[in-house]
């Protein structure tokens, strides 16, 4: 089971969407299941921004998931802006979603630039692997 948000329902959600908490990314992180790529896109930056780590294994496709994973409590994720989105809708196979997601770290800001790749299986959405393009 998730652990709880230390965001409130009503607050804005991390992923920038302009949306709020509650009705974005909270639904997904705590059913692990996504729409649309997008959406777990969106729903794994704000795990980065909580340090949900349990939440980026689950979605992470089995083939490419690492045994564990250690977030970096140092790194604080400020933004996320996505640059294009191919596919990835609810009745795709695959999706690939491009993004720059903003980071403060030792009070220096940031950003990580990628492609990520999604697939739908069993109709849940699966991250699966990236190009970086650090910035």
């Amino acid at each position: 089971m998730p652990a709880p948000s230390p965001i409130a329902a009503d607050q804005r959600c991390p992923c920038t969407s302009g949306d709020v908490f509650g009705s974005c990314c909270d639904p997904v992180l705590a059913s692990g299941r996504a729409p649309t790529a997008l959406r777990l896109m969106r729903s794994r930056f704000t795990a980065f921004a909580v340090g949900d780590a349990g939440h980026l294994l689950r979605t992470w496709h089995p083939s490419t998931r690492p045994a564990e994973l250690d977030l970096d409590d140092d790194v604080r994720w400020v933004r996320l802006d996505i640059l294009d989105v191919d596919g990835g809708g609810p009745f795709d196979a695959t999706g690939v979603v491009e993004f720059e997601a903003f980071h403060r770290l030792d009070g220096q800001r940031s950003s990580l630039r990628e492609r990520s790749r999604f697939v739908r299986e069993d109709r849940v959405w699966l991250y699966v692997d990236a190009i970086w393009n650090n910035g």
